[in-house]
């Protein structure tokens, strides 16, 4: 069952799984089988943020975790890094490995991979594997990421408000 819950000024998915030191900012919203596993460090979230379905949190032991206001962490992605700033979405599949440290109002586009120890300046897009700064952000794309946070977060509210049920455990019948 994929029910939504309020757990103070956060969402979390039921099947969600959250391990260790974590501390969240208001208004996170946490959905279906994604993982935050802070069992070696630290991880913080601010206000805001969003790990979409199946999105994995970790770190490196001793190298906490911090993700700023307004970042969304879309479907699969992984993020093993140190640090990722404002208004910056990771994208579906993208992977971000040990103590990389992501600038605010970045891009990291689907399926990217950004390799240990990167530094990714402010106001930047990676793409690629391994992932590379291919130009700076557009403002369209700021917009988008804007959009992204901003409808997850009503997304989690309308599943809290009881607008989406879940379907019964019971099996389903072709008739």
């Amino acid at each position: 069952m994929h029910t939504m819950r309020r757990v103070g000024q956060i969402y979390v998915a039921s099947s969600a799984v959250i391990v260790g030191d974590v501390t969240f900012g208001e208004d996170c919203n946490l959905w279906p089988h994604c993982v935050i596993r802070a069992d070696v460090a630290p991880i913080r979230l601010g206000a805001r943020v969003n790990v979409q379905d199946g999105a994995l949190l970790h770190c490196n032991y001793a190298v906490p975790l911090e993700i700023a206001d307004d970042v969304a962490v879309a479907h699969h992605a992984v993020v093993h890094g140190r640090q990722v700033g404002r208004r910056t979405l990771i994208g579906t599949a993208a992977v971000v490995l040990d103590d990389s440290v992501i600038g605010e109002d970045c891009l990291i586009a689907a399926g990217a991979l950004v390799t240990p120890g990167s530094v990714v300046p402010d106001g930047s897009v990676v793409m690629g594997v391994p992932g590379r700064v291919v130009r700076p952000i557009r403002d369209d794309e700021r917009e988008y990421i804007r959009y992204v946070v901003a409808g997850c977060l009503e997304l989690a509210r309308r599943h809290v408000a009881g607008e989406f049920q879940p379907l019964p455990a019971e099996p389903w019948s072709a008739s």
